[in-house]
């Protein structure tokens, strides 16, 4: 593998060169799962990189030629031995920084990868290290007379994270407030895998409305005109999914139709077969199954043509949930299957990044929902163990979904000493989610149990369940 060399050049004059080096580090991995490599890698040194298929595609493609701090320490972790020039990277100083503006004459170069370098302490002794957060402060900065909507200190529980502002207001977007839209969407994910909805929700609606604003704002290329459409349609279809955990049904409800007529507007299949599934996931917790059904045949349809068969696998899922709750086992059982299949293509670089969740113990969860309303409770509990044994670390709100799926199964299964036991590490996992679908599990729990207070761990479990129920 070979250094770049020869002169440097200004930043904003280089052309945008396919990084072929970092490409081979990839291997036989898809993006996504390379994202996820790099998350995982993180981790293990205590940094927080919100890393996904998109980012490394914009590596690949040369679009951010200089890695900021945080993911260069990821990488060097990754692959001990090799500098960034190894791995196809430009020199710091011909893109960031004081360097970079001498280069182009001190104008700031146009390049979604900036970086100012009198910010560069407080960011390397933050927990925020996110990519693109160099194009996100500098949209804020210079919004001139557009209001600056942002929603700092959005994260619950204490935590340092923060989703990104947003311009709002009359002037013409560009491409980096479609890319802080783009962040934004991501950052709002990764507090929910977290943290839960719970804290985030009433926040999460300002850089929506921004993203709006920016769209009724106009802009000068076709192409940032679609790229706004996509990320505000996501976010609208992210906050509904915080409405939707919080139990805000309604709202939750108008986002997602939101999010549906943005896709329409744009005749953006994508985002239209993904309102569709939210949509679906949200009738059935609604109690209106035979809508869950028609809006996931809908999102099935509106994705026939994207070539993603995870995305399909999942909206077959989301149609058998459907079925389940209108007790149609017939339905729900050949629905099950055909996701299944579609799952045994493994992931593919056409997967939508916002599936990143979707993986093996959602599968497992998922199937876990429809046989508990199919009242099979044995074969519910075999799925939501699996579930709970197979989920990443990084997404602790769905760990506690699922510990308290299998809670309620168990109780329903005549086992109430391994419900207790269920029920007590959910509870204990609500110190750092906060999520109104799993509260209202782990109440059917608790009073699926109170007959049964004399077993092993019963009384401990309603106890502490009671408590955390009181009003703070």
């Amino acid at each position: 593998m070979t250094s770049p060399t020869g002169p440097a050049a200004p930043a904003r004059d280089l052309p945008a060169r396919p990084n072929t080096a970092f490409r081979q580090l990839r291997g036989r991995l898809s993006p996504g799962e390379f994202a996820a490599a790099v998350r995982r890698a993180a981790r293990e040194i205590g940094e927080q990189v919100s890393c996904d298929a998109r980012y490394v595609g914009r590596v690949e493609a040369g679009e951010i030629r200089c890695p900021n701090y945080a993911y260069e320490r990821v990488f060097r972790h990754m692959f001990p031995g090799l500098t960034p020039a190894d791995m196809g990277f430009a020199p710091r100083e011909t893109v960031r920084g004081r360097g970079a503006r001498a280069h182009a004459g001190a104008a700031l170069p146009d390049r979604p990868d900036h970086h100012d370098p009198s910010t560069q302490h407080h960011r390397d002794t933050s927990t925020q290290s996110y990519e693109e957060s160099d194009v996100l402060r500098r949209a804020f900065m210079t919004g001139g007379p557009a209001a600056a909507l942002g929603i700092a200190g959005l994260a619950p529980f204490g935590s340092a994270e923060s989703v990104p502002p947003l311009l709002g207001g009359g002037r013409r977007a560009g491409g980096a407030e479609a890319a802080a839209v783009e962040d934004a969407v991501r950052r709002i994910r990764l507090l929910d895998d977290r943290h839960g909805a719970e804290g985030i929700y009433q926040r999460a609606a300002q850089p929506l409305r921004a993203a709006y604003e920016l769209l009724d704002a106009g802009t000068h290329r076709q192409s940032v005109a679609d790229r706004l459409h996509a990320g505000a349609g996501e976010l609208a279809i992210s906050v509904g999914w915080l409405a939707h955990d919080s139990g805000r049904f309604g709202d939750a409800r108008s986002h997602y139709a939101e999010a549906l007529a943005t896709a329409r507007v744009a005749g953006d299949p994508a985002l239209e077969a993904h309102a569709f599934c939210n949509t679906a996931f949200l009738a059935r917790d609604a109690g209106r199954p035979r809508e869950a059904v028609r809006a996931a045949q809908a999102a099935q349809h509106a994705a026939k043509h994207l070539s993603s068969r995870r995305l399909l696998s999942l909206l077959a899922l989301r149609e058998a949930g459907g079925w389940a709750g209108l007790g149609d086992r017939a339905g729900c059982e050949e629905a099950l299957l055909r996701a299944h299949r579609f799952f045994a293509h493994g992931p593919s670089d056409a997967d939508p990044e916002w599936m990143s969740f979707y993986g093996d113990a959602e599968l497992a969860g998922l199937e876990a929902q429809c046989w508990s309303a199919l009242g099979e409770r044995g074969r519910a509990v075999e799925h939501a163990r699996r579930a709970v044994a197979l989920q990443n670390p990084h997404f602790t709100r769905n760990i506690a979904l699922y510990t308290a799926e299998l809670a309620g199964d168990l109780a329903g299964s005549s086992a109430p000493d391994e419900a207790a036991a269920a029920g007590l590490r959910a509870l204990a996992l609500l110190d750092e989610v906060g999520s109104a679908r799993i509260r209202t599990m782990l109440a059917g729990t608790a009073k699926a149990l109170r007959p049964q207070r004399r077993a092993t761990g019963v009384a401990d479990f309603l106890d502490r369940h009671a408590l955390a129920a009181r009003p703070a």
